[in-house]
This record gives C-alpha cells, sequence and structure tokens, in this order.
C-alpha cells in the first residue's frame, strides 16, 4: 500500500494494527523456521508499540510527526501500512562502530559522550578524516549530521555549524549523529547494482540440498545396484529360469549373510529413499526372502511366488544383470547420479564471491559462473567443466555493477519497481554535483541514499511526505549549492532515467517510488513538470492536488485531436479550460491542503459515479479516470521532459499490447482475476498512448496487425480481447465509445461480431473480460 501525499484518510483506525499484531503473533507461533518466528516476534512487538502509543495519546498516526516530543527530521521506525511504532531509527542501543569510537576516544560508552567528543578537536579531526577518504557508510539521515558539522568547521562557515549543533543537541542522547567507518571507499557513481556482492552471498548461502532430488540420487547410486546384486545373488539359484530350482550351497549362503549385513549398513548410513523399506517392493521382497533363507527357514508357497514374480519383473523390465541392455541403463543412471548437485555448485560459486569487496557490486560476473576449473576439480570433487545452472547464475548475475542502461538491457533489472529501487543511486550522485567540493558532494550522495530508505508514512489531509530540505543539516549546507549547473544536470538525468523507464517497461505504469525520484530530478531541473503518483483506492476520499489538473493540462497539449482523447471521449478543450480558470481563481484549500475540485468533479463525472457512497471499486474508478485525463506522467515526460524512445513509438505500442495479451492469458482459470484486469486496462492504455503518437498511416498498419500478436496466446486471449479491439477499431474508423455508470459500453458507429467496449480496468460490476466473447 502506498501512502503519499495525494492521499488521505477520515481517521486512523486501530483495527488494521490489530490485524497485523494477530497475523505477527500465529506465525511467531507456528512456522517452523526459528528465523522468521523471531522476526514475526520482533513485527509484533512494533505493533503492540503502535497499539499502545495510540491508546495514550503519544502517537498521531496520519501527521507527518506522528511521535510526541520528536521532530519532523527525525527518521520514525515504520511497520507495514506507514504507521510509526513510537520508536526513532536511529535510537536504540549502540551499534558495535559506537562503542569502538568511545573506546578508542577515552570515553564513557553513550551516545551524548561520543556527541560531546566529536566536537572536540580531536574528534573534528576523526570526522575528518572519514570525509576526506570517504570511507564511511550512511544508512540513516541523522549519521550524516555530525559529518556536515566538521565539513561546515573546516570550510570555515562555523556559525552555521554552530547552529546546527544546538538543532540536534537536544536529542544528543537519544540519536546516534555519526556514521559507521566502512573499509570500502564511496561507490563508483556510474555503476550501479541490484544487490551487493555480500547479498548474493547470503542467498546463495541459504540454499539446501534439495531433498527430493537427493533422494533420487541415493537411489540410482545406492539402493539401484544393492538390487542388483540381491538380484545376481538369487539367479544363481536358478535353473530352467526359476530360482530355487536349484539347492543353494554353503558358499550361497555364507554370501548372502555378507549381503544381508551390507543391507544393514547401508540403511543406517543412507536414509533419504525408504523404498528398499517397504514390503511390496522387489528389493523388499528379494531382502525378505534372503533373510529367512540364510538361517535355514523354508519358503513358504506365498513367499516363493512373490520371489520369483519380483525376479521375473525385474530381468524383464531392465535385463540380467551384466546384460548389454542392463549395463547400459545403470551407466546412464550412475552419470545422473554423479551429476553435482545444485547445493554443492552453489558452495563453489559461494567461495568465488568471497575473493571480492563484499559492500559493492561484482565489475564482471563473467568469471562467477563459469564452468569449474580443473583446480576447482581438484579442491572439490565437482567435474571439470560443469556448468554453473541457470538459477545460481540469477543470483549472481543480480550483482553485476554497470550503469543503468546496461542492466535493463541484460535483463537484470525486470521490472519498473527494481528500476525504482536502482534509481535512488543514480539520483543520490545527481543531486549531489550541484556542490562544488568533492568532499561534499560524497557526504550529499550518500545522505541522499539515506534519505531515501527512509520508509512513507501514513499521511491524512493531504499533508505532504517529509522533504530532503527540511532536515536542519541539509539547509545547513544549501548555500554550497550551485543551481544553475544542478538544473542542467538534474534535466539530463530525468531525460534519461524518463527514457529508460518508457523503453524499457512500455506497457507497465510507474511506480510511486520511481516517480518521486523523477519529481526530486524534475525540482532541481525547474522544469515545471508535473508527475503524479498512483493513488490507493482503499483510502482515497475524494480530492486531488491541483499538480492533477496541471497534469491533465500539458496531456490536453500534446494529445488533442489524438486516437488517445477520442478513444477515451475527453474533451481536452474542457480540460485546458478548466485549468485557466481555477489558476485565474486561485486553488480551493481543504484542512489546509490545497486540492483541485473542479478536476475531482470531472473525474466523478466521468468515472459515472451515482452517489451510492464509499466503496474502493468506486474510488478505483474515479482514481483511473484521474490517470487517464493525465496519462499517469506520459504526456508529462514527453512534453515538458523531452522523452523520445530510439526505437520508435510504434515499438513501444507493440511491446505494450504484448503485455496486455500476457496479462490477459492470466485471467483464464484466475478465481480472483480483477487485479489482472486493471493491469491489463493500464497496459492497454499505454498502447494507446505511444499508438497516439504514431503517424496515421503508422496506426493503420498497428491496427491491421493486432491478430498477429494475440494468436500467438492461448485461444481465449482473442476471445477476451475481441470487445476491446472492436472498440479501438470502431474509434479508429470515426466512432465513439461511451461507457455508462454499470460499466457497459454503448457505441455510436457500426457494431461488429464481438460487442465494442471501452477498456477500463475498474468496474463496480461483473467486468466484461472475465467472459469469452465467441
Amino acid at each position: 500500500m502506498n501512502h503519499d501525499a495525494e492521499q488521505q484518510l477520515p481517521t486512523a483506525s486501530s483495527s488494521y494494527a490489530r490485524a497485523q499484531l494477530a497475523g505477527a503473533f500465529v506465525t511467531a507461533l507456528t512456522h517452523a523456521d526459528a528465523g522468521t518466528r523471531q522476526r514475526a516476534q520482533d513485527r509484533a512487538s512494533g505493533w503492540r508499540a503502535v497499539l499502545s502509543g495510540m491508546a495514550d495519546g503519544s502517537l498521531n498516526v496520519g501527521s507527518r510527526t506522528p511521535v510526541r516530543d520528536l521532530p519532523v527530521w527525525v527518521t520514525p521506525e515504520v511497520l507495514r501500512g506507514g504507521f510509526a511504532t513510537g520508536a526513532a531509527g536511529a535510537e536504540g542501543p549502540l551499534q558495535a562502530y559506537e562503542i569502538e569510537a568511545a573506546r578508542t576516544a577515552g570515553v564513557p560508552a553513550e551516545r551524548r559522550a561520543l556527541f560531546e567528543y566529536f566536537l572536540t578537536e580531536p574528534g573534528l579531526a576523526r570526522l575528518g578524516a572519514l570525509l576526506d577518504t570517504g570511507r564511511y557508510d550512511v544508512s540513516l539521515p541523522e549519521e550524516a549530521a555530525l559529518l556536515t558539522v566538521a565539513w561546515l568547521v573546516a570550510a570555515g562557515e562555523v556559525a552555521a555549524a554552530v547552529e546546527l549543533v544546538a538543532t540536534i543537541e537536544p536529542f544528543a542522547g537519544r540519536l546516534r549523529f555519526t556514521p559507521r567507518p566502512s573499509d570500502a571507499p564511496a561507490p563508483d557513481p556510474a555503476a550501479l547494482f541490484r544487490r551487493t556482492v555480500a547479498e548474493a552471498g547470503a542467498s546463495l548461502a541459504r540454499r539446501r540440498p534439495n531433498t527430493a532430488v537427493e533422494t533420487q540420487r541415493e537411489a540410482l547410486a545406492i539402493w539401484q545396484p544393492f538390487g542388483d546384486e540381491l538380484l545376481a545373488h538369487w539367479l544363481e539359484t536358478a535353473d530352467s529360469g526359476r530360482v530355487l530350482d536349484r539347492a543353494p550351497d554353503a558358499s550361497w549362503h555364507r554370501r548372502g549373510a555378507e549381503l544381508l549385513h551390507k543391507y544393514r549398513e547401508l540403511a543406517a548410513q543412507h536414509t533419504l529413499c525408504t523404498k528398499h523399506r517397504k514390503p511390496k517392493e522387489n528389493i523388499a521382497i528379494l531382502r525378505g526372502a534372503l533373510e529367512e533363507t540364510v538361517v535355514g527357514r523354508p519358503l513358504s508357497a506365498r513367499r516363493l511366488g512373490l520371489l520369483r514374480l519380483a525376479v521375473d519383473s525385474m530381468v524383464r523390465r531392465r535385463g540380467l544383470p551384466g546384460s548389454n541392455r542392463h549395463s547400459a541403463l545403470r551407466e546412464r543412471q550412475a552419470a545422473h547420479a554423479a551429476l553435482p548437485s545444485h547445493h554443492a555448485l552453489a558452495q563453489l560459486v559461494l567461495r568465488r564471491l568471497s575473493e571480492l569487496p563484499q559492500d559493492l557490486g561484482a565489475a564482471d560476473v563473467a568469471p562467477l559462473v563459469a564452468p569449474v576449473t580443473e583446480q576447482e576439480h581438484r579442491e572439490t570433487g565437482i567435474p571439470t567443466g560443469t556448468s554453473v545452472p541457470a538459477p545460481l547464475c540469477h543470483v549472481v548475475e543480480a550483482s553485476a555493477s554497470a550503469p543503468l542502461g546496461v542492466l535493463v538491457e541484460r535483463g537484470i533489472v525486470p521490472s519498473a519497481e527494481v528500476l525504482a529501487e536502482l534509481v535512488p543511486q543514480l539520483v543520490a550522485v545527481t543531486t549531489a554535483q550541484a556542490y562544488t567540493d568533492e568532499t561534499l558532494r560524497t557526504l550529499a550522495a550518500a545522505h541522499y541514499r539515506a534519505f531515501r530508505n527512509r520508509r512513507s508514512l501514513l499521511l491524512l489531509n493531504l499533508e505532504r511526505q517529509v522533504r530532503l530540505e527540511e532536515l536542519p543539516w541539509i539547509r545547513a549546507v544549501a548555500a554550497q549549492r550551485h543551481e544553475e549547473a544542478a538544473e542542467e544536470i538534474a534535466h539530463a538525468a530525468l531525460r534519461q532515467l524518463g527514457e529508460l523507464a518508457v523503453r524499457g517497461f512500455p506497457g507497465t505504469i510507474m511506480p510511486n517510488p520511481l516517480i518521486r525520484e523523477l519529481s526530486a530530478l524534475a525540482k532541481q531541473a525547474e522544469l515545471g513538470a508535473p508527475l503524479v503518483e498512483e493513488l490507493a483506492a482503499d483510502i482515497f476520499m475524494g480530492t486531488f492536488t491541483p499538480k492533477f489538473l496541471v497534469a491533465a493540462r500539458v496531456a490536453a497539449e500534446l494529445l488533442a485531436g489524438s486516437l488517445y482523447e477520442r478513444y477515451y471521449g475527453i474533451d481536452y478543450t474542457a480540460v485546458r479550460n478548466l485549468a485557466v480558470l481555477e489558476a485565474g481563481e486561485g486553488l480551493l484549500r481543504t484542512g489546509g491542503a490545497r486540492t483541485s475540485p473542479g478536476f475531482a468533479k470531472l473525474c466523478v463525472a466521468r468515472a459515472g459515479a451515482t452517489g451510492g457512497g464509499w466503496s474502493v471499486a468506486g474510488n478505483g474508478k474515479v482514481i483511473e479516470q484521474a490517470q487517464i485525463l493525465t496519462t499517469h506522467n506520459l504526456a508529462t515526460l514527453v512534453h515538458r521532459v523531452g522523452v523520445i524512445p530510439a526505437s520508435g513509438w510504434d515499438d513501444l505500442a507493440r511491446r505494450a499490447f504484448s503485455m496486455v495479451c500476457r496479462l490477459a492469458t492470466r485471467v483464464h482459470g484466475n478465481p480472483r482475476p480483477l487485479s489482472t484486469i486493471k493491469d491489463a486496462a493500464y497496459a492497454w492504455r499505454q498502447m494507446l498512448f505511444h499508438l497516439s503518437l504514431c503517424p496515421p498511416e503508422t496506426q493503420r498498419v498497428f491496427l491491421a496487425c493486432l491478430e498477429e500478436e494475440t494468436v500467438r496466446h492461448p485461444a481465449h486471449v482473442g476471445a477476451r480481447l475481441a470487445p476491446a479491439l472492436a472498440g479501438l477499431r470502431l474509434v479508429a474508423e470515426g466512432g465513439s465509445l461511451a461507457e455508462d455508470s454499470s460499466g457497459s459500453a454503448s457505441t455510436n458507429g457500426r457494431a461488429g461480431a464481438s460487442p465494442p467496449r471501452l477498456f477500463l480496468g475498474w468496474t463496480t460490476g461483473r467486468h466484461w473480460m472475465r467472459d469469452e466473447t465467441r
């Protein structure tokens, strides 16, 4: 669930917190994994703190300052859903590096004592050394505070340093304001990575042998050969193909006893495969008969019959032991059993990773996933030339360090959500370029990365999340920024990231974390590029901030008269007029936050709201209309930022339609398909946007080729999409579509075999895409 500046709740109910506490409690009691139980216990403690704070008033959930006595700049501890626990992220027991710093400084192992030490000349010198080398980690924004003080003092900005110290000093005994020293220098700004080498290694270390695979390996390597020995032993008594037609001699009895002794040893050592213990299995029948025979007990007629039946069956299926057919089979099985396990290969790759710096990505992953070398064969016994399996390669490749575009092309960044995880690394460097001093740039980049790790709060009344410039140590160095250079750098980075997102994932709407990063760049570039977040339908209360209307006006400037406007029945002239009207009158305020009442009214009208009361689906319909009017940032990126895909808009439209088809495939047999249908409708909207930027002739060719894509998928895909395709062709040929409040479509134009439909994701009734049109 996303909780952004444009979302609100009427009240912050404790029911959600109670439900989360109950879930954590059950997991802590019942989960088989000890680590999972411990994490669940920690979550339960956090939710108990939330409920306690809400009850005694120490927590004001929904406020941007949810914890009483903590200012807005303190990073709160936040649980799922945006609930603050009442604790600060930078408090708690002293970290190991803080204890070591206190020991070497000769001061008590207390935060206030450390704070006071780092304001002395020796303490500032230690901080200065960290600044000069860049060998420090900032995991929370507060940990950059005293580094900023040291930089200000060294730069002669003593007054600013004193003011900053006065601001944070009341919390010196509670919060940590120093960074963790690191053995590695600051990361290369041009090379990004999805996972560190250490994280890839931890993932490999967690892999355990596959029980089913190891059971099969044991059966092939141990029990099948032993079964052959039993069979060969019984065949010594055969005459004319029937066992025990010839009485066994003393030597046979002695060797039989040895086989039984060997069985007991094997059974004690190899416990995965239990088939040999089942009385009806051939190997168990042969062994049971042998146990009776070697002690001199005559076999009953039933036991003798079972024995002969088992021997005949084994010979018939595989041939006599030692025959060409039997030997060839056992050679193949032995070769299969000798293959190294994924677990063994994971341990080998883990050894390779251990030789690299652990806190960074891997510059070259090829040697890490190369076939087993001769030296490694001698050390591990794994055959030379054995390939590393694909699942293990994927784990290692996630740690590849390369420019962001390369990671997307390689598929290491498989989705817009993963892209959003990496973008803060790049935006951090871009933001820091505004500072001319190199050490301050490094500090600013480290601080930005830490700030973006700060979890969003649940906010009411359209309040904003805390902004970077609200932190006192950022304000203290604001005068050191050179804005003109920063604008150019931010614009270039924004265009690069925008093109990467649009080109890399043409059928996916941008996730909110990515939008926040792009918004930060747009603000630095001062482009007037309104980027809007996706709102959550379950907490939406019917209001939009003015930037939604501004974004819709940008879309109107780009798409007036386009296929997109005609398909969705938008009057972009009216949208432009509304934007001018509200800008001239001054935007109204609701609960202290600016809103756009005209835009909200327009979305409600387009959604066909009937006034039947609040519902998630009803909210979703209104939010979807806002996305349609604004194109959910695509028009802003194209018209204001200047994004142009190198492969052409038609290529993006084709790829977006392929995603529509793939999503439609998942609707079949899905008991809860509405989320998938919604994503398909969003991909359809993205396709329409891309197509609308193509020349008319390209549009005609594209529409004529849509069936070629649908036939690549199961037959039900074409059937489900037939109404949407009919509707698109109707509009392209000059007709129109209109959707009434019940979710059904009326048409003005010719009707085809499939009734034309407007493809929207949200509905308050049964969605037509759930049914196949015949």
